[in-house]
């Protein structure tokens, strides 16, 4: 065991402040990662106040950050996949059972066992993993991901939760070559699914509130926005899109998007409202229409999507900042004040 600095909440009240946590000596499968960058989501935000207490409650203290890259130091003496000075990436996740049907079938997330990258029992060191605000991490060989050495790694770790959110559910939907996906919101999450869609080769539309996110929309890659407060605007919209992803957290009407699919057409959700949304029945049934809901991805499939994005020079629009300035971070993600992700750079915890 070892100490590494790192930034915790002590309470759902208590801002981010300098700490220092255990860290296990790593196993024979295991690789241990200094941290060069750690993007901020806005579920570190959820876990550090314990606002999904009913589902997931909070235990202090905490070190969120499962968006992860840096370089590895050290390795076990099983390890084969990785040598130090390689540069590699971790998730949300950091383990499972790997036994259980969802980790045979490569969908580790959904493991009744899986461990997240923090606030989940440590079977190591006891009480809880602590995450990415910290100057290292060990973690299993199979739960550490290769980075493609050509792009940005600020850019890069967002891509570990908000890349794999929106990747997973746009592949998993098929081949979506000319075909006409809707992209509801342009935040952390929805700026990474234009990307994602556009490189993939679809007829990309965002559907945005206001039309002062137009230009923004169109140079990450969409062909159009429709403004959503506007009847008119998507009424003329009305049944022709083939698949539409949703990444808005906050309460809003469903009803709307799903009458925005054409026959056969799904909207899957990423964003996660705190209070269950009314759905029309009759939405669905007139069209065949599918409502469905996608979580992160499984590690083969995130490293799927880092080589996807390897090969097409694709990585998070970020606005990179010392952990120093993480409270006010956190206080600018509430007003959705960023394009589009923060991503820490973690050489400035070397000074706390």
């Amino acid at each position: 065991m070892y100490t590494a600095k790192a930034y915790s909440a002590a309470s759902a009240t208590s801002p981010l402040a300098a700490d220092s946590i255990p860290r296990r000596a790593p196993t024979d499968r295991d690789v241990q990662i200094e941290i060069l960058f750690c993007g901020i989501c806005h579920s570190d935000l959820h876990s550090v106040r314990d606002e999904w207490h009913s589902v997931m409650p909070t235990i202090y203290p905490i070190v969120p950050g499962h968006e992860i890259v840096g370089r590895v130091v050290k390795v076990g003496a099983a390890v084969t996949g990785f040598k130090p000075g390689d540069l590699a990436g971790v998730g949300c996740l950091v383990d499972s059972d790997h036994t259980c049907h969802h980790c045979q079938d490569g969908v580790e997330q959904f493991c009744q066992n899986a461990t997240f990258t923090y606030n989940s029992p440590d079977k190591h060191l006891g009480g809880v993993t602590y995450g990415g605000y910290s100057e290292s991490i060990v973690v299993d060989e199979s739960f550490a991901l290769h980075v493609p050495t050509n792009l940005n790694l600020a850019g890069v770790a967002p891509l570990l939760c908000a890349g794999i959110t929106t990747y997973s559910p746009i592949r998993r939907w098929g081949d979506i070559r000319g075909k006409k996906v809707g992209v509801v919101g342009l935040g952390g999450l929805g700026h990474m699914g234009v990307k994602f869609a556009h490189a993939l080769g679809a007829h990309v539309v965002v559907f945005t509130r206001t039309a002062n996110k137009k230009e923004d929309a169109l140079h990450l890659g969409a062909d159009e926005i429709i403004v959503s407060t506007n009847a008119a605007e998507m009424q003329q919209h009305a049944g022709t899109f083939d698949f539409i992803l949703d990444t808005v957290a906050a309460e809003h009407d469903l009803n709307a998007y799903i009458n925005m699919l054409g026959r056969d057409g799904n909207l899957t959700l990423v964003g996660a409202p705190e209070k269950p949304l009314p759905v029309s029945a009759f939405a669905l049934l007139f069209g065949r229409r599918s409502l469905s809901g996608s979580l992160i991805g499984g590690i083969a499939e995130t490293q799927e999507m880092l080589d996807f994005c390897g090969q097409h020079n694709i990585t998070a629009d970020v606005e990179v900042i010392p952990i120093q300035r993480v409270n006010e971070a956190y206080e600018r993600l509430l007003k959705s004040d960023v394009k589009y992700r923060f991503s820490i750079d973690m050489a400035s915890l070397k000074s706390s």
